[in-house]
């Protein structure tokens, strides 16, 4: 049976850090190294963490934060096509809700050709997650920011994860660590669970050397390019072009040593809701 991440040692030693300390490591501007790894090797991930004296964020009293994204894209999943077909510019469109504090943000996020990741946000009122696209401002703040109008998009995907965030010491990276991943298709009803899988994504700014680089090269995790969005889209909508990304689910199967867990067809709005 796999260990709680809740009960790792390491994850109660770790430091805290707050939100309010966070801001100089927002990072909106980066370069992303994701890397896949399980449950059961995060545990060791977190004890080299300790070892160099990261600090986890701490929010509502946790260290371990709930998050619910849902992505949007057009009718013929575009954005999903440009990822699977290698547009090297590129956007996702999403909200997100901070489920211990109700704060909840459109946010669009577009790719360069150099790698680097820009995001840009707005705080919407919470019952907007479900559909921004009535709200003027929030209308207004896609088409100035992205290549899509309201008009042009609509609900896709629900991923539903818990989040564990690290900051080194000298505040130059952030690691975020996501687990117990589920996704909704809202085109489908179809739900799919990655069981132990854990995503890390390593934000920085990529000019100063990284301690968990090192951290998770000696515990042979590798980087690999993986997106929750298309994973997701992958396992619950069997009508999309995804043969790029059918190696990335048998990667994540591989390193769990579990199949992943698919619901044909669901009759919940959220699996949070």
């Amino acid at each position: 049976m796999t260990k709680s991440v809740e009960g790792f040692r390491a994850l109660g030693q770790i430091g805290p850090i707050t939100l309010g300390e966070m801001d100089c490591v927002k990072l909106m501007n980066r370069v992303d190294t994701k890397y896949l790894t399980s449950v059961g090797v995060l545990e060791r991930v977190l004890e080299e963490a300790l070892r160099q004296g990261y600090r986890a964020l701490v929010v509502e009293g946790s260290k371990i934060s709930p998050y619910n994204s849902l992505y949007y894209d057009t009718p013929s999943l575009g954005m999903f096509l440009d990822h699977h077909n290698r547009r090297s510019l590129r956007q996702k469109v999403r909200t997100r809700v901070y489920l211990a504090s109700g704060a909840t943000f459109l946010e669009i996020k577009r790719k360069n050709n150099k790698g680097r990741t820009k995001k840009k946000r707005m705080q919407i009122p919470p019952d907007e997650f479900w559909d921004f696209r009535c709200d003027s401002a929030a209308a207004l703040f896609l088409a100035e920011k992205s290549r899509y109008t309201s008009q042009d998009i609509a609900p896709r995907l629900e991923t539903i994860f818990r989040r564990i965030t690290l900051v080194n010491r000298s505040m130059t990276e952030r690691l975020t660590i996501d687990f117990d991943l589920r996704f909704v298709n809202h085109d489908t009803g179809m739900e799919a669970s990655l069981g132990p899988a854990v995503i890390i994504e390593l934000k920085q700014d990529g000019r100063v050397p990284s301690e968990m680089k090192g951290i998770l090269l000696d515990l042979r995790v590798k980087p690999v390019r993986i997106s929750k969005y298309c994973i997701g889209t992958t396992l619950t909508n069997p009508f999309v072009k995804s043969n790029r990304f059918r190696t990335k689910v048998h990667a994540i199967e591989k390193t769990t040593g579990q199949r992943i867990t698919i619901i044909p067809q669901s009759t919940q709005k959220s699996i949070e809701s």
